[in-house]
């Protein structure tokens, strides 16, 4: 036997619009007793008045309670459990199915978005724009290309992922399996290794300059900050790094 698959919902794209600008701001209202589960429950707000009884009415206001308790997750990847939780409610999914769903999806969203945008996406931006740094470009030049890059990644991300839990419902644990989700964060590691190879000689080329008076200088604190890595590797987090490096190299430039 199998369960009819109930058609998507109609939501108004100005709704969807909403939902999306809002998503922006989920982290706004972050607080120890709930985490993220405000922003998700103010997110979803605009389409939980679609609802049978509209804004004010019962099942509006069971949702946006429910909807508003304790959640966690990556920032970035918040948009599918939002999509998919929209979902479920407009199709009048029981409650206690939600709450499970909703437990259950926490965690995976979190850890894919750790391995995804802090240890792969904001590394490899970072290397992009010390390529631009290496390349002789200013530090306007430098920052104004990461935080294009950096934004133009994430910013997309959150749309993809909306839609995602949109069109999937509940059954958007299978939609985790997606090459972005997956094989995402080894792909963009492997870019950013590459890039590395050619851009970090080329930052370092341009600080040291025709002369060598500073080499000694640049093999010192690179050898400090090998040990320091090493001190602290179980606190090395690839996206404090990468953003510590290429601010060292913007204020380089500016006083240079």
């Amino acid at each position: 036997m199998t369960t009819a698959v109930k058609p998507m919902p109609r939501v108004p794209m100005l709704v969807k619009v909403t939902l999306y600008l809002r998503l922006l701001a989920v982290q706004g209202s972050w607080n120890y007793e709930s985490l993220m589960g405000t922003g998700i429950g103010f997110t979803m707000e605009p389409a939980l008045r679609l609802l049978p009884g509209g804004r004010g009415g019962a099942q509006y206001r069971s949702a946006l309670a429910r909807q508003s308790r304790y959640f966690n997750a990556h920032p970035y990847l918040a948009g599918i459990a939002v999509g998919a939780l929209v979902r479920a409610e407009l199709d009048g999914e029981d409650p206690a199915r939600i709450e499970r769903f909703r437990t259950a999806l926490a965690g995976p969203l979190g850890s894919v978005g750790d391995r995804l945008v802090w240890a792969s996406w904001l590394p490899f931006c970072s290397l992009i724009a010390l390529g631009v740094y290496g390349s002789g470009g200013s530090a306007f030049a430098v920052v104004g290309t990461f935080l294009l890059l950096y934004n133009a990644g994430h910013l997309l991300l959150r749309a993809w992922g909306l839609r995602l839990g949109f069109r999937r419902g509940l059954a958007v644990s299978s939609g985790l399996g997606n090459p972005v989700l997956r094989q995402g964060p080894q792909y963009i590691g492997s870019a950013a290794a590459l890039i590395a190879g050619t851009t970090l000689p080329m930052a370092l080329g341009r600080i040291v300059g025709p002369g060598r008076a500073v080499a000694g200088g640049v093999i010192v604190a690179s050898l400090i900050g090998i040990l320091v890595l090493a001190r602290f590797r179980e606190h090395a987090e690839g996206w404090r790094i990468a953003l510590g490096v290429m601010s060292l190299f913007v204020l380089y430039s500016v006083v240079r």
